[in-house]
């Protein structure tokens, strides 16, 4: 009996120091996304006994996952191109990495690393967690990119063990089309939010209503609509302030150019706030934050932030966004590419009473503790990771 004990006990001992020699690489083709968006979960399987490692291309963020103590490997990617020839070295990049690193598993997210990774893992044998973090604007138009894209998702996510949707509309569109098997698919809350981190906090007093937009800077959020159904707004209630937070010319077809932003800045219609690694702070200061997008989004981490601080939102009813606002409780849904629709949730908001926007925050905080905590994300990774590994 005593044998037997002592048998099951170092067993025991075995399986846990070798569930701790599983390496897990993080796959992005931004270091911004992995530090912006990842870094809660990879603190998780850290503490979970994995070993991680990050896999991006190379950027001032970078140095921020390597201090907060990650092992970081460079790979050269162009996240925006269609350039076959780039995409062919890309994989064979991910090969290279892969070879030296030697992970047991690879949790991928983005569209290159979700194909090509996923080649190369598939040729390697590794196993894999994917994320379709929202499918951008390679999804708004049908066209042969985008018939395309289909066939390499398809035949990449075959060997896939897990793909996570951060929406359901994402889940059905890849179910339905046989891109991928129901069977393997999850649907997360998008990336979820540190709702301790973000969580309301005093504001300061102010006579003007402030509107605050969040994203990088590019058409297809909506920043056209905004400024027009700013500019509209502002003829009637000309002390109202509408703010712009993000990045400016971002490697994007549809990027913003700083001429463009300078024009609505001097003409009076917007405030450019530039860029922060201090988002909190700015969404502190905003009574309403609002992205009109008709971007194919996952699940737009800034709204998830604003919301967990307490802040009605209002943004399109479109893939993604919708998911996040209950329309008439904590925000309002307009018409995707209108700005007419915008303006006019935009003039709804402003004929509340200070009481009604208190309760309209007040219910967009107890939707994100309740629908969008990121500890539920994380347990779903580990769950996962359990059930792969």
């Amino acid at each position: 009996m005593l044998f037997v004990t002592y048998y099951f006990y170092t067993l025991n001992i075995f399986l846990e120091l070798a569930i701790m020699k599983k390496k897990i690489a993080i796959i992005s083709n931004l270091s911004w996304n992995l530090y912006n968006f990842r870094l809660s979960l990879m603190f998780a399987m850290r503490d979970a006994g994995y070993e991680v490692v990050a896999i991006a291309p190379y950027d001032r963020y970078s140095q921020k996952i390597i201090d907060a103590g990650f092992e970081f490997h460079d790979i050269k990617m162009n996240a925006q191109g269609i350039n076959p020839l780039e995409d062919l070295r890309t994989t064979y990049l991910f090969y290279k990495l892969f070879k030296e690193v030697s992970p047991d598993i690879i949790c991928q997210y983005t569209i290159k690393p979700n194909i090509y990774g996923s080649f190369v893992a598939t040729f390697l044998k590794i196993k894999m967690i994917n994320n379709i973090a929202g499918l951008g604007t390679l999804f708004i138009k049908e066209n042969a990119v985008t018939k395309i894209a289909k066939v390499l998702y398809k035949i990449s996510q075959y060997k896939a063990d897990r793909v996570f949707f951060q929406n359901r509309d994402d889940f059905t569109f890849f179910t339905d089309k046989g891109i991928v098997t129901t069977n393997k698919c999850d649907v997360l809350p998008g990336s979820g939010v540190d709702t301790n981190r973000f969580k309301p906090q005093h504001k300061e007093e102010r006579v003007n209503i402030r509107f605050l937009l969040i994203s990088r800077m590019i058409w297809e959020k909506g920043i056209g609509e905004y400024v027009k159904a700013a500019r509209e707004v502002k003829k009637s209630y000309p002390n109202v302030e509408f703010c712009l937070l993000g990045f400016l010319e971002v490697e994007n077809p549809g990027a913003i150019t700083k001429n463009e932003m300078d024009i609505w800045v001097k003409e009076g219609i917007v405030n450019y706030l530039g860029v922060s690694d201090k988002v909190e702070e700015f969404i502190q200061t905003a009574d309403c934050v609002v992205l009109p997008s008709y971007y194919r989004e996952g699940t737009p981490k800034t709204l998830l932030e604003s919301g967990s601080c307490g802040k009605p939102i209002i943004t399109t009813d479109s893939v993604g966004c919708r998911n996040v606002v209950d329309d008439g409780i904590n925000g309002y849904l307009c018409e995707p590419k209108s700005w007419e629709d915008l303006k006019l949730k935009i003039e709804m908001f402003l004929a509340l009473t200070d009481e009604e926007r208190v309760k309209m925050g007040i219910k967009s905080r107890e939707k994100m503790i309740k629908e969008f905590d990121e500890k539920i994300v994380i347990n779903k990774y580990l769950d996962a990771l359990t059930s792969v590994l």
